[in-house]
This record gives C-alpha cells, sequence and structure tokens, in this order.
C-alpha cells in the first residue's frame, strides 16, 4: 500500500498535480469534445487544509469567488443568484435557468431533507459527538439517478466527503469521480477544504489532514500552455512556503454567523448596501468573517462603479493575501475593462 503523496499546501500539490498529469497522463480523453490529457486514479493529502490558497502569478484567482462558493454550499442552495453573479459560466449549468441541480453539492450536504429530517452534515456531526471514532459520517453527494440523463453536463463531480475524529483532530477524505485538475480542483479543494474547517469548529476539534481523491484526474488541451507557465514560475521556487499566513476561522463560528454573512452578501449582491470597513467592523460577526464580506464589498464597487478604483481603506482592511489576489485577478481586468 502506497500512501497519497503529501503537501504542506494545496499551492505545493496544484504544481506536483498538473506536473504529473501533463508529463504522465495515460490517456487523452474527449468526453463531450472536451480534449483533455487524463490519468485514472490519483490521489493527494495536505497537511494543513487552510494554506487552501494559490499565489501565482501565472495562475490568477479570484478569492470572491472562491468564498462565495463555499458559502453557496453552505448556505445549502441550489438557486443561481449568488452562485450566478460571481460566475456567470455557471449559468450554463442550470437545467431551468434558476436552480442547479447536480453541482449545488451544499444542497445535497446541508439542506435539510423534503421530510423534515436533518441534513447529512448535522446527522454526520451528531454521529461523531456520539461514537467519535466512527468511519460512517460520509456525506454522500452523486446518486444513481445523476446517471439517468445521459449527456447532461451538470453531474455531480463529487462523490462524497468522509469526515474521520482522531486524537483531537478532523480529518476529510474527498471522493471525487473527476476534476480538471487546472480549473475545477482549484475551487473544489478550496472549499471542501473551508468546509472541513467549518466541521471542526462545530465539533471542538482541532484541523487535521486532508485528502483528495480523483477518478478521472485530467487537464484540458487547451489549457497546457497556463499550465506550463505554472509550472514554469513553480520550478523557480518549487519549495517556496505561500507568502501569506493562512486566515484562521474562529473556533466559535456558528451556523449564525453563516447565515449573517449570506444576509449581508445578498444585500451587497444587489447593490442594496455599500459598506465602508467600519460599517462592517460594527456587525456581529467575527474579523474573520468580516473580512470576507469587504471582499463582497470590493466587488460590489468594481460591479457597479468600474470607472472607479476600489476604496483605498476598503482595500488596507482586506485579508492580506486576499488582497494580494484581488489586485491582481480584478483590478487588472478593470485596466483592461473586463469586469464581468
Amino acid at each position: 500500500m502506497i500512501a497519497p503523496a503529501t503537501f504542506p499546501s494545496f499551492q505545493h500539490a496544484y504544481a506536483a498535480v498538473l506536473r504529473y498529469v501533463t508529463e504522465n497522463y495515460e490517456h487523452v480523453n474527449t468526453a463531450r469534445g472536451n480534449d483533455s490529457h487524463e490519468v485514472i486514479g490519483a490521489s493527494f493529502r495536505l497537511t494543513d487544509p487552510r494554506q487552501r490558497a494559490l499565489y501565482l502569478t501565472s495562475r490568477p484567482v479570484n478569492p470572491v469567488y472562491h468564498y462565495a462558493e463555499a458559502l453557496w454550499y453552505l448556505g445549502g442552495l441550489r438557486n443561481l443568484d449568488l452562485i450566478g453573479h460571481y460566475a456567470s459560466r455557471r449559468r450554463a449549468d442550470s437545467r431551468d435557468g434558476t436552480t442547479i441541480e447536480g453541482s449545488s453539492y451544499g444542497a445535497r450536504i446541508f439542506a435539510p431533507r423534503p421530510d423534515g429530517a436533518p441534513s447529512a452534515f448535522d446527522r454526520a456531526l451528531e454521529l461523531l459527538r456520539a461514537e467519535t471514532d466512527s468511519k460512517r459520517a460520509y456525506l454522500p453527494v452523486f446518486e444513481a439517478g445523476d446517471l439517468e440523463e445521459i449527456g447532461h453536463p451538470d453531474l455531480p463531480c463529487l462523490v462524497g466527503l468522509q469526515l474521520l475524529a482522531r486524537d483531537g483532530y478532523l480529518h476529510m477524505v474527498t471522493y471525487m469521480r473527476a476534476n480538471d485538475a487546472n480549473r475545477g480542483m482549484v475551487c473544489d479543494v478550496y472549499s471542501f477544504t473551508l468546509i472541513q474547517e467549518f466541521a471542526a469548529a462545530q465539533l471542538g476539534l482541532r484541523l487535521g489532514s486532508y485528502t483528495h481523491h480523483v477518478g478521472s484526474l485530467h487537464v484540458g488541451v487547451r489549457d497546457l500552455e497556463r499550465a506550463g507557465r505554472v509550472l514554469e514560475e513553480t520550478v523557480a521556487s518549487p519549495k517556496t512556503a505561500p507568502p501569506f499566513a493562512a486566515p484562521v476561522m474562529p473556533i466559535n463560528t456558528s451556523w449564525k454567523h453563516i447565515r449573517t454573512v449570506l444576509e449581508h452578501e445578498e444585500l451587497l449582491r444587489t447593490n442594496q448596501v455599500q459598506y465602508t470597513p467600519a460599517d462592517v467592523a460594527a456587525l456581529d460577526l467575527p474579523v474573520y468573517w468580516q473580512r470576507v464580506l469587504l471582499l463582497f464589498e470590493a466587488h460590489r464597487q468594481i460591479v457597479n462603479c468600474p470607472e472607479d478604483l476600489v476604496d483605498r481603506h476598503l482595500l488596507e482592511a482586506l485579508e492580506p493575501g486576499a488582497r494580494w489576489q484581488f489586485e491582481r485577478r480584478w483590478l487588472t481586468r478593470v485596466a483592461t475593462g473586463e469586469v464581468a
């Protein structure tokens, strides 16, 4: 038995995964016309799941979308209002123009059952509180019914999440049927490790390791050039740690905090309010979640006032790593007129 390759941060894992798939691919897959280089059956492990962010100039990421997607999951939502606002491409996943069914993982994990029974997440946490060493705290996402409509693009890539409490730590194992190593994996690892950290807070446990298993791990042929630029950048400093300390979710984070963030995110998204750092500081939220709301305010300013720069005091109040990402991702797009 060979354990998954282990990395101190996702940035290290990301570079290693891209190199492995691009240099050692086993198949050229053409599913639904998307040519890709594919490896079957791959895994890696993160020793510190909080180190979930990328800080690469060759691969700018959008921290606003990262938090929006994670909150969309935690909210148990299916509708397009939130997720479609921050990534219009997600609207292509909808069958009816208003909801997403397959990739709305949070609706399958966090939403109460139609019969009023607790969510899968609540039942898993109840199990772990009663049986600390349980192996049964599994949160299924992919269902047999997802195979019924052949050809629809919106099938869950996530099979399920498994929570394992061991020696005071909460570990998580993710099972993916398929993952695009250059695109979807970046967002998935961010959201799933944030869910893991939230679960650890609910259980009063320290954050353990994160393991990511993938059935079909692939890189699109159209992305090989960009993957090459990432590898060039990481070759220059292969063992350099991410330049920012990872923010730590407060152990007292509650569902009330999540609901409050979602309520204010909607107000910002619909441009009903505008917040200064002082306004957000007055809310009943830990600083960690205040900074998330400040990202949504920065996004509101760009969308509604693209001709203006984001308020300097707001930028200074952001979590430093998120500010670095935001400036490279969004302010560059504003300068070129790409603000959608």
